[in-house]
């Protein structure tokens, strides 16, 4: 197992203490054991419930979890899941968590609409156990896809290669929470890599790589931000006024983090007054000197996120080709898997749809879609 990186500073305190700073995240090194286990997992699974959203399989996830998953695997993230202390970076790699066969996957499609999710199935297995370890539940948003299940295959779309969304490819997707516009946001956020041929960067960012609160995030816990739709919304009337947030809630001294920088800093129609927006571009200049852009995902390569203490993004890439020795060579489009889950049912039962508890229905920061 590797740790994190961290910088040591000295507090001035009655006790001088030292205090890391965590600058990546965790990175877990899969062994061949491990591996195994796992994929003998799925396979169990696929035969016993048939699909990851099987209701009597969700029901008992804890349960399937902590009694199939290798130990030393469900001991990270049970941990994780309650780590909210400041040298926790919010982020854990684990790297080569699974062993993809690239023939039986086939071409990547043209977008996710076009995506076989009976190729996926035993990998939506193996994803939904690692949010049961957490513990946590799977759970899909009509803000995303009307739904679209509890698994998403990100594909790059050539006909939004320019949108700062998971179909974009060709300029740099910008840090953010996941749906930093709803109060009802994902907990934990799990990226599985099935294919990163055009070998494109991951960015991960954390509100602890900032230390302690300083005097420039203090003013990010006021309620006076603008957190619009994303663009997945812009064929969408979005001209409703929007609620105001703050960026910073939780505790004071060990804050979680609401934010989208493509949004709320450069979206031109985002309203932000001019306070605002001068207290994001000051915690922005700071920010982005914090963002790490180390970390290359592998096939078989999962990122498990805490979506209250770490944004995400990535590089820009021209979909299905990489440059080796200086030549562009055609491989593979990139193809990846998210899965989003919430901690607690009981919290977001009234953004729920009635007879699905694991379906929310918000639309924009507590109000709720109307689908009359």
């Amino acid at each position: 197992m590797k740790s994190q990186s961290i910088i040591s500073i000295e507090r001035p305190t009655d006790n001088l203490l030292s205090f890391n700073i965590p600058t990546k995240p965790l990175i877990i090194e899969i062994t061949h054991q491990e591996r195994n286990i796992l994929s003998n997992v799925g396979n169990l699974l696929v035969k016993a419930f048939g699909n990851y959203e099987n209701p009597e399989y969700i029901s008992s996830l804890h349960l399937h979890a902590f009694q199939l998953l290798p130990e030393r695997i469900t001991r990270i993230l049970s941990q994780f899941g309650t780590d909210f202390s400041a040298e926790q970076y919010g982020a854990i790699v684990f790297k080569g968590l699974l062993e993809v066969n690239q023939d039986e996957l086939g071409p990547t499609p043209p977008n996710w609409q076009k995506a076989d999710y009976e190729k996926l199935n035993k990998y939506g297995f193996i994803c939904s156990l690692l949010h049961g370890a957490v513990p946590s539940k799977p759970v899909q948003y009509y803000a995303q896809r009307k739904g679209g299940g509890l698994l998403h295959a990100v594909i790059p779309d050539e006909k939004m290669s320019n949108t700062q969304t998971g179909s974009g490819s060709k300029t740099d997707l910008f840090v953010h929470t996941e749906d930093a516009f709803l109060k009802n946001q994902a907990d934990f956020l799990s990226f599985l890599y099935l294919r990163n041929e055009e070998r494109v960067p991951s960015t991960l960012y954390s509100i602890r790589s900032h230390g302690e609160v300083n005097s420039v995030m203090e003013k990010l816990f006021d309620p006076i931000y603008q957190c619009p739709k994303d663009a997945n919304y812009e064929d969408e009337d979005v001209s409703d006024t929007a609620p105001l947030e703050s960026v910073l809630y939780g505790n004071r001294e060990l804050p979680f983090i609401r934010f989208d920088a493509a949004e709320q800093i450069f979206n031109e129609n985002a309203g932000q007054t001019s306070e605002a927006l001068n207290n994001l571009m000051d915690f922005w200049d700071e920010a982005k000197t914090l963002i790490n852009s180390d970390y290359i995902p592998n096939s078989g390569d999962l990122i498990f996120v805490n979506n209250h203490l770490c944004a995400h993004g990535r590089s820009a890439f021209v979909a299905g080709q990489r440059i080796e020795n200086g030549e562009i060579v055609k491989c593979e489009r990139r193809q990846m898997l998210r899965m989003m889950s919430k901690t607690s049912l009981i919290h977001i039962r009234s953004f729920t749809q009635k007879n699905d508890p694991y379906f929310i229905m918000e639309e924009h920061l507590g109000k709720m879609f109307n689908l009359d």
